[in-house]
């Protein structure tokens, strides 16, 4: 064999040899996908020089935008669904990054809340937990269930609307027969009373029937048992002490208020009185920006409602708004005194005057 010929034969033999080489490697560098990390290298080629545009936000607008990837969206799609809802302005750039991150496979099914401050490589790398879509919400103590509802319109983390959550907490809604046993709901009757005002950390999937749910559970985590047990022990039903309640939180600016106010309209109860509270008049002429209006001494008699116990005896068909546990406790557990009567001092402190005789609550009158 003659020299030249050895040597094109070694030449091959080495350039066989270094293919060989290159392609373990490659295939070892790619973890067995030779062609995917071509085409991610040439991604990655093409986002050189783009850190501007990656890091750039549609705008400063910081109000939640609800965005929903459903199982098996693919990186193209989300891209899509991100431009149509105003997101990102580059849908192939999205795409083109979180190929290049490997982000593309972690793009995770389930809600989140994104707004138009965001860049680009923040809204990619929030898509892949919708764990930590969660958002807090807070009732009051003394909302009643449309004011609940009236929140939940202006709050853009909520999926759906006032009007369904009403539809499931309202008047004739299907509750759970479990809860409405404990609670003593007459049948027919809402959750009115029964939606434990605290503040709430909820999923963004979170639906009507959830909240529900996590209201009523916390309701009946905060009473538990021994309230109702004391409450039955005095002729009570939990529907009737929660009525009650309803009323002491609209009457108590201050919460160490409640048990005094509590032994007053215990009283008249006891006594056959009226109870004559102003939130009852207020309950059922209530309506939508407005649901605790002034009243006048007319309403008392011209607001012809089983609610206005300026007109009628013993407590109201249910409770006129949802109360704090301070409220439940200091209707079951009133002080112990013998007041008929209180209003508001003249202080504007909030705080009221209580008395025994009428002769004693016209004195306390602001001259």
């Amino acid at each position: 064999m003659s020299r030249p010929v050895r040597v094109l034969i070694i030449a091959a033999s080495l350039l066989f040899l270094m293919a060989i080489l290159c392609v373990g490697g490659l295939l070892i560098v790619s973890r067995g996908q030779p062609v995917d990390f071509i085409q991610t290298s040439l991604v990655r080629l093409r986002l050189a020089g783009r850190e501007a545009d990656l890091n750039r936000s549609v705008g400063t607008d910081t109000t939640p935008v609800r965005f929903t990837i459903s199982a098996g969206d693919t990186p193209r799609l989300i891209a899509a669904n991100l431009l149509n809802a105003g997101l990102i302005t580059d849908a192939d750039l999205f795409v083109d990054y979180v190929r290049a991150n490997d982000i593309d496979v972690e793009l995770e099914a389930g809600t989140y809340f994104l707004n138009q401050s965001l860049s680009l490589s923040q809204i990619a790398n929030a898509l892949t937990d919708s764990r930590s879509s969660q958002f807090l919400f807070r009732i009051l103590e003394g909302w009643r269930i449309e004011e609940i509802a009236e929140i939940i319109d202006r709050n853009p983390y909520f999926g759906f609307s006032g009007a369904d959550f009403l539809a499931v907490v309202g008047p004739g809604a299907a509750l759970d027969p479990d809860f409405a046993a404990y609670a003593g709901i007459p049948s027919g009757a809402s959750l009115e009373g029964f939606l434990f005002p605290d503040t709430y950390q909820l999923p963004a999937q979170v639906t009507p029937l959830l909240l529900r749910q996590y209201l009523t559970e916390q309701f009946r985590e905060e009473v538990g048992t021994l309230l109702p047990a004391q409450a039955a022990a005095q002729g009570m039903t939990l529907h009737e002490v929660v009525a009650l309640a309803s009323i002491i939180q609209r009457e108590a600016v201050h919460e160490d208020e409640h048990a005094m106010i509590a032994s007053v309209y215990r009283n008249r109860l006891r006594d056959g009185m009226r109870l004559e509270a102003d939130p009852t008049v207020q309950y059922p002429i209530g309506q939508t920006g407005n649901w605790w209006p002034q009243i006048t001494q007319a309403d008392y008699v011209n607001v012809s409602s089983p609610y206005n116990l300026y007109l009628n005896f013993g407590l109201p068909p249910g409770p006129i708004a949802n109360p704090g546990i301070s409220a439940i406790e200091a209707a079951v557990n009133p002080a112990v005194s013998p007041n008929y009567y209180f209003r508001a001092r003249c202080d504007g402190s909030g705080y009221h005057e209580f008395a025994i005789t009428f002769e004693q609550h016209l004195a306390n009158a602001c001259s």
